[in-house]
């Protein structure tokens, strides 16, 4: 178990690296833009082995910070098709509320976490099943579309849930500390949190104003 004096450390570092990571990502969300169409699902199925990898590689050793930056670069190539679908059928300002608003709540989350006295690893199995039948759902509707009822349900429990990793992840290197070799690890687990409550609100905010 790592001590309280390592957590203090490195958590900054953590929070640096999680921010560039973003930054990264929004670099390669506005190279999106001149990346073939063709080559978005390559470039997510490349995104799923990197994740699958990351979770490998956290059993076993670091990641480094290429393999981070390498890593949000993509995503954020992978995220421009969602960014630009709501842009056009939703206008610009709903994706910068989706984002303003999802930096509120994960801030938000943050802050508590590291400030609360309590432990929040338990949230460890709950989360982990509810991110699977999220996982299940999301297959399900590649298939059979769900309803726009159905997916404000679905977005309202991915915000739940994302904001669940949010509170572990920050109360995880709160109470058992961060290494130097596990910052990049951590940026990484961070900069997922954030981007799939984005992705979260930014459909229900979409939705609510097609409804308007």
């Amino acid at each position: 178990m790592y001590t309280q004096t390592s957590s203090v450390d490195f958590m900054p570092s953590v929070l640096r690296t999680f921010a560039l990571s973003l930054a990264i990502a929004f670099v390669g969300t506005m190279a999106g833009s001149f990346v073939p169409p063709a080559l978005i699902l390559p470039l997510s199925i490349l995104e799923l082995v990197m994740i699958i990898a990351a979770v490998f590689f956290r059993r076993k050793k670091a990641i480094s910070y290429s393999f981070l930056y390498v890593f949000t670069f993509i995503s954020g190539i992978t995220l421009y098709p969602i960014v630009g679908y709501y842009v056009a059928t939703a206008g610009a300002n709903i994706v910068l509320m989706a984002f303003g608003s999802t930096t509120i709540v994960f801030s938000g989350i943050a802050v508590y976490a590291a400030k609360s006295k309590r432990n929040f690893s338990f949230l460890s199995g709950f989360l982990l099943a509810a991110l699977l039948a999220l996982v299940a759902v999301g297959i399900f509707n590649l298939f059979v579309p769900l309803s726009s009822t159905g997916m404000l349900a679905y977005s309202f429990i991915g915000v739940l849930v994302f904001s669940g990793y949010v509170l572990f992840d920050i109360s995880r290197m709160k109470h058992y500390g961060v290494r130097a070799e596990d910052v990049p690890l951590m940026a990484l687990s961070l900069y997922l949190d954030f981007i799939n409550l984005f992705i979260s609100i930014l459909r229900i905010l979409g939705i609510l104003n097609s409804k308007d």
